[in-house]
């Protein structure tokens, strides 16, 4: 199918990203992007006519449904009303994270690592019993679902997200 799917988008005059083998783009009176990932697919240009005739030759070619984009790759597309503007929220993904490490009722805070919030290794389990107790935190997993947010909508969280980072292999208490 990917062979078949990028036969296709050459021959229809598509370049193919040297560093993304699964973004595509091509120059005529507009830019025209198209990104596959796995089963999601976003196609972004300023021009809808372009969208719609591409999707009418997608749908020849493929057993696909194409519809307009409300999210891609667990984010939520909203669209401005006549702005010509879009907005990328991770709402829910931020949601199922809160549940799954049990924190629905914590606190909201301004800052995302307050400036006198200071970590060390000092912090880390000191004793096999601390060590048993942290062995049951997801730590390493809040940490890779705080930088899946990061890098795709959330760019303020990377101060923090480094600082905690540091911590994975041996996380205590106060991290």
């Amino acid at each position: 199918m990917v062979q078949r799917f990028d036969f296709f988008m050459i021959k229809a005059r598509y370049n193919r990203c040297k560093y993304d083998s699964y973004f595509y783009f091509k120059q005529s009176d507009d830019l025209i992007y198209l990104l596959l990932y796995v089963d999601d697919m976003l196609i972004a240009v300023k021009n809808k006519t372009h969208v719609q005739k591409l999707k009418a030759q997608l749908k020849k070619k493929f057993d696909m449904e194409l519809g307009e984009a409300k999210k891609i790759l667990g984010m939520e597309i909203t669209r401005g009303k006549g702005s010509g503007r879009f907005w990328l929220s991770q709402k829910n993904y931020i949601l199922k994270v809160l549940e799954r490490l049990n924190m629905v009722e914590a606190r909201l805070v301004n800052t995302s690592l307050a400036c006198h919030f200071k970590l060390s290794s000092k912090q880390c389990p000191q004793s096999p019993e601390e060590d048993e107790e942290m062995s049951r935190v997801l730590y390493a997993s809040a940490v890779e679902s705080l930088m899946y947010a990061m890098v795709c909508t959330r760019p303020d969280l990377a101060y923090a997200v480094s600082t905690v980072s540091r911590f994975m292999s041996e996380s205590g208490k106060q991290h």
